[in-house]
Formats: structure tokens, sequence, C-alpha cells
């Protein structure tokens, strides 16, 4: 089983993950967490390149194919390999963002980034998505105070430096994503107590588990 988180920034992902690993392997699964962009050795060279401060100047489409590179990578030496020895693969993040934060944030067709990510991807794209909605006031408020605490602005804060206006397209971006793939998506509130919001997407694993048999 393939499962994903996604949402604009300072959603709680990391938090959810952690739980849901917990509660997964406690039933007797295996389980391993990934995420992108830096899930393969190559990703956590192009993690740096696309998430550092330095590189306010990168164009939207080169953050595009730097972004389809790193998941083609990731798929094939992490997601893929796991999947077929049985695993439990959870992701934060996957090709729903790249849809979202460069289609409908930057501006490009999002109907050719899904053709795009359909070759990333290579027929492995998520059993269920898990979507973590908030207001981007809240979420980067919260995103800024988390990098703040572990000293990551440099390094990891570019697309919290983005205006409120492009968090507001990406937000409205994913409801919509979400509406168009509502068979595989589900639109979880992240306002909630983190045990309130996981007990919200333990009961929506429990119910895609039962109607896969």
């Amino acid at each position: 089983m393939f499962i994903t988180f996604e949402g604009i920034e300072g959603t709680g992902k990391t938090t959810q993950i952690k739980l849901l690993k917990d509660w997964l392997e406690e039933s007797g699964r295996d389980v391993i967490i990934t995420l992108e962009p830096g899930g393969s050795r190559i990703g956590k060279e192009l993690r740096k390149i696309l998430l550092n401060m330095d590189s306010t100047d990168i164009t939207g489409e080169c953050e595009l194919f730097l972004y389809l590179a790193d998941r083609a990578q990731h798929v094939s030496q992490v997601v893929r390999p796991a999947l077929e020895a049985g695993k439990v693969v959870i992701s934060d993040r996957f090709a729903d963002s790249t849809i979202v934060y460069q289609g409908y944030g930057r501006g490009l067709d999002p109907k050719l980034l899904r053709e795009l990510n359909d070759v990333a991807v290579c027929g492995h794209w998520p059993d269920l998505t898990i979507l973590l909605d908030i207001e981007p006031e809240m979420g980067l408020k919260r995103a800024m105070t988390r990098n703040l605490h572990e000293n990551k602005m440099q390094e990891e804060g570019r697309f919290e430096a983005e205006s409120l206006d492009f968090h507001g397209r990406v937000r409205e971006g994913y409801l919509t994503w979400a509406a168009l793939n509502n068979e595989r998506i589900v639109v979880v509130d992240a306002t909630k107590t983190p045990d309130a919001i996981f007990v919200e997407i333990k009961a929506k694993i429990e119910e895609f588990m039962l109607d896969r048999g």
C-alpha cells in the first residue's frame, strides 16, 4: 500500500505520518517513511537546490524538472522496491505536490504536469492521499516557527518565503485537485488537535482497507 500526505506548508504532515507509522506497525505491517524532495541519495542533493533560499532565482520550468528528476529516482530506488517487498510506503509529498505547486501555484498547465508525472512515477501513483487542509496564514506561521526552531530558515525556507498570494493559490489548487481525484484524495481539517486529526485519518484508512478487502 502506498500512502502519501499533501498540504501547504505547516499542516503537520510529519506528526501525522509518525502516528500512522506507529499504528500500522502495531497491527503487524512493515512500514517505511520517505519524503520528497530528498527520498533518494541523488534526491538529497536536489533537495539542497530546491529548498535553499539561495535558489530564489530558479525558474518555474527548472523547478519542475528538478522535482520530476527527484521523483523518478525516488520511485526507482525507494518506492517501487519497498512496494514489491510487500511494505507499506508513506511519503511526505509526492506527484500531487508538483501538479499543485508548479501548476496552480506557478501557472504551468496541470494537465501537462499530470502527463509528465505519469512518466516520473512509472505507474506508481498513490493508493491513498491524505490532504491536510489549513488556511495559509496559520500554516505559514507554523512552518516558519518550525524552521526557526530547527535552524533551517536558510537551507529549507524558500517556499515559506513565497507570498501569501502564492500559498493561497496552492491551497485552492489542492482543494480543486482533490475534488477532481476524490476516489484517491481525502481532505482532512488540519486545524484540529493532532490526536483528533489522526482519529479522522485512521478512520479514512480503515475504510479504504475495508473497500480493498
